[in-house]
C-alpha cells in the first residue's frame, strides 16, 4: 500500500456529566487527534491519537503529539513509497524515541488500511481468536464509599461483571471494603495510577484480605524494581500499566517478578504491532494481559476491540460501551455490551467502524491535509 494523502484533525469531545476522576486529574473533555490515511487503492485507514492535554499520564500531550505527527510521522508516511505492512513501517520508524501515542495513531491507521486491502476484519488480520470480548467498567474516585457503591450498582445493572476502582491515599481501603461488603464476590480490582510507595506495604497487605483480582500500577510510573519488592510482599497480583511501554520492558519486569499481569494500552505501547508482540511474549511466560484505555473515543475503541481478541488477553478489558463516557459517538455502528458484558466485533474488512462524520465535523477544532510529493 502507498499513502497518497493524509488528513489530520484536532478534536474536542465533551464527556458526560462531571467527567472522569483519577488520582492525578479530573478529566471533563477529551482533547485528541484523528488521522486518516488514504492509499493509492482508494481505501482509507483511521487512527486516534490519545494523549491527554496535559502530561498527567505520560510525557506526551495532545499538541505535542500533533507536532510529532506533522513534522516526523506524516512526512515519513508520504516518503515511504510502497509499505509492505504495518509492522514494516513500525520497524522502519523505530528510530523515533518514545512519542508512542503519536506512533500508535499511525500504526493503527495502517492496520485498518492494510486489513481492508486484504479483505479481512482487523482482528482476524492481527491473529485474533475470538469474535467478541468481555468489557469491564473503570470507575473514577468518588467523594464517599457510599457514592462509589451507588455507581458500582448502576453499572452492574447494565451487565458489567468486572469493576475497576481508581484509588489514591485516603480513598482506598474503606472504599474497596465497602464495595466488597455490598456486592460480595464480584471481579473487583483497584487502579492506583502510581499514587503509592513502598512505605505503603502495610496498606497493600490489608488489601490482600479483599481478594482483589489485581492492583494496577501501585508504584511509580517508570518503576520495575520497587514493584518487584511489593509483589514479593503481597498475595494480590500486581498489574503493570505505565511501567510497560515496550516488549523489552515486559521482558525485564517478567524476569524480575515485578508483576503477574500486564495492562497493554495500544496507545501507550505505540500501536497494535507492539501490543501484539508484548502479549505473545508475556503470555508464553504465563503473564497474561488485558486491554486498557485512555477514555477513548470511537476509533481507538475499535482498535482496542480488535487487539483484545488476541490469544493471551485473558481478563475483562477497559473497553466500555459507546455511551460510557460520551453522549455522542464518533463512529458507527455504536457498541454496547450484552447481558454477559460482551461486545461483538463487526465482521467487516478493517476496523469495522465508519466515522460518524456529522459528529466529527462538529467537534473538529483544526484540520490539516497533506499530499504525497509528485
Amino acid at each position: 500500500m502507498k499513502i497518497t494523502k493524509v488528513i489530520l484533525r484536532r478534536l474536542a469531545l465533551k464527556m458526560k456529566g462531571a467527567g472522569f476522576r483519577t488520582s492525578f486529574a479530573q478529566i471533563t473533555q477529551k482533547d485528541f487527534s484523528l488521522i486518516e490515511l488514504h492509499s493509492d487503492s482508494g481505501l482509507v485507514g483511521y487512527g486516534e491519537c490519545s494523549p491527554l492535554f496535559f502530561p498527567w499520564y505520560s510525557e506526551e500531550t495532545t499538541l505535542g503529539a500533533i507536532s510529532v505527527l506533522q513534522t516526523v510521522l506524516i512526512p515519513s508516511l508520504l516518503d515511504a513509497g510502497e509499505i509492505a505492512s504495518p509492522e514494516a513501517f513500525f520497524d522502519a520508524t523505530s528510530w523515533i524515541r518514545r512519542n508512542r501515542m503519536a506512533r500508535a495513531a499511525v500504526d493503527c491507521a495502517l492496520w485498518d488500511l492494510w486489513s481492508k486491502e486484504q479483505g479481512l476484519p482487523e482482528y482476524k488480520a492481527l491473529g485474533g481468536v475470538r469474535s467478541a470480548v468481555e468489557a469491564g467498567v473503570s470507575l473514577g474516585i468518588e467523594p464517599t464509599p457510599d457514592d462509589l457503591c451507588r455507581t458500582v450498582e448502576k453499572y452492574m445493572k447494565q451487565g458489567y461483571r468486572r469493576v475497576k476502582c481508581k484509588i489514591k491515599p485516603g480513598h482506598d481501603i474503606q472504599y474497596l471494603s465497602a464495595v466488597r461488603e455490598r456486592f460480595g464476590d464480584i471481579m473487583l480490582m483497584a487502579d492506583a495510577n502510581s499514587a503509592y510507595t513502598l512505605n505503603d506495604i502495610p496498606l497493600f497487605k490489608e488489601l490482600d484480605d479483599l481478594g482483589l483480582l489485581m492492583i494496577e500500577q501501585p508504584l511509580a510510573s517508570d518503576d520495575i524494581v520497587d514493584h518487584r519488592h511489593l509483589q514479593a510482599a503481597i498475595r494480590t497480583p500486581i498489574c503493570l500499566d505505565e511501567s510497560i511501554d515496550t516488549i523489552d520492558d515486559a521482558r525485564r519486569a517478567i524476569e524480575l517478578g515485578s508483576c503477574k499481569i500486564i495492562n497493554i494500552k495500544v496507545a501507550r505501547v505505540g500501536g497494535l504491532t507492539e501490543a501484539r508482540r508484548i502479549q505473545q511474549y508475556a503470555g508464553e511466560r504465563g503473564v497474561y494481559s488485558w486491554c486498557g484505555g485512555m477514555v477513548d473515543a470511537g476509533v481507538a475503541r475499535g482498535h482496542n476491540l480488535a487487539v483484545a481478541t488476541l490469544p493471551y488477553y485473558r481478563y475483562p478489558n477497559d473497553i466500555p460501551g459507546s455511551d460510557r463516557y460520551y453522549a455522542e459517538d464518533t463512529v458507527t455502528p455504536s457498541t454496547f455490551i450484552d447481558e454477559h458484558a460482551m461486545i461483538a466485533l463487526p465482521d467487516r474488512p478493517g476496523m469495522g467502524f465508519d466515522l460518524n462524520q456529522d459528529v466529527i465535523d462538529r467537534i473538529t477544532v483544526e484540520k490539516w491535509e497533506y499530499g504525497a510529493k509528485a
